[in-house]
């Protein structure tokens, strides 16, 4: 399958979110997506991006994409944490996966960065696997700690 990894542009937006709400089924949160195209439009293009997205093309169709931003480890300095890496059902296996989670280690690579992480759900063995056959730990004894908006937006200091 010829498929071409680019940097994402906003006009790659409404494939953007179609493939959030694709991993969110997959991930059995439905309707746990709640950004805008218009939030991904400022938080990844506006004055101070929030965060950089490969995305790879098929037929001038977004079918895939890994979407990161820097971190800052008190350990190693500056950090890349990969938020998703999507790739549509229909296209599973066929490399698009591995060209952009590659992409990502590049850019790290050329940006110097010390580390590249991110966060595995413990079912998805598919995933875990393809990750391990990079040499990347995926860590047992860490978890995954949030608060959402209602916790939030209930502190009173």
């Amino acid at each position: 399958m010829d498929f071409k990894v680019r940097f994402a542009t906003q006009e790659d937006l409404p494939d953007m979110l179609e493939l959030i709400q694709e991993l969110a089924v997959y991930e059995n949160e439905p309707d746990a997506v709640q950004v805008t195209i218009e939030e991904l439009r400022r938080f990844g293009f506006g004055g101070h991006p929030l965060y950089k997205c490969f995305v790879a093309e098929v037929n001038s169709k977004v079918l895939g994409m890994a979407l990161f931003y820097s971190r800052f480890s008190t350990w190693k300095g500056e950090t890349v944490h990969l938020e998703d890496l999507i790739v549509t059902k229909p296209v599973r296996g066929k490399s698009i996966g591995k060209a952009l989670f590659e992409s990502v280690i590049m850019y790290a690579q050329t940006q110097k960065i010390k580390r590249v992480e991110w966060v595995v759900l413990d079912w998805n063995t598919n995933a875990i696997d393809f990750y391990e056959k990079y040499g990347a730990k995926v860590f047992k004894e860490w978890r995954t700690v949030q608060l959402n908006e209602e916790q939030i937006n209930h502190f009173k200091s």
